[in-house]
């Protein structure tokens, strides 16, 4: 059973840059489409980039140009990273994957427990 383990979160400054990490294991998610998605307090949850199975990278308007999404197929890894950070960035950071009949219906079905990141003045 595939299961997502999110790390690097953390506090920094505005301007700063953190490497988000999800570690994958029990399935290769190189099968599935992918994502990174982020919950403020208050707010709804947001996609901020998502990788369709062998399709193209996306990302929501808030970060375009200033975070990159990638994924290493041999380490079965996602990695998320932020520059630039602004303190509207500052939320839960979870991934998730879109496997079998979820990505037919394009839907997130397994999710990682989330990483807090903190950006300040």
């Amino acid at each position: 059973q595939l299961q997502l383990v999110e790390s690097g979160g953390g506090s920094v400054q505005t301007g700063g840059s953190l490497k988000l990490s999800c570690a994958a294991s029990g399935y290769n998610v190189s099968n599935c489409g992918v994502g990174w998605f982020r919950q403020d307090l208050g707010n709804e949850r947001e996609l901020v980039s998502r990788i369709r199975h062998n399709g193209p990278t996306t990302y929501a308007d808030s970060v375009k140009g200033r975070f990159h999404m990638s994924h290493d197929h041999v380490k079965n890894t996602l990695y998320l990273e932020m520059d630039k950070l602004q303190i509207e960035d500052t939320a839960i950071y979870y991934c998730a994957a879109s496997c079998g009949l979820a990505r037919v219906a394009d839907e997130f079905n397994v999710w990682g427990q989330g990483t807090q990141v903190t950006v300040s003045s």
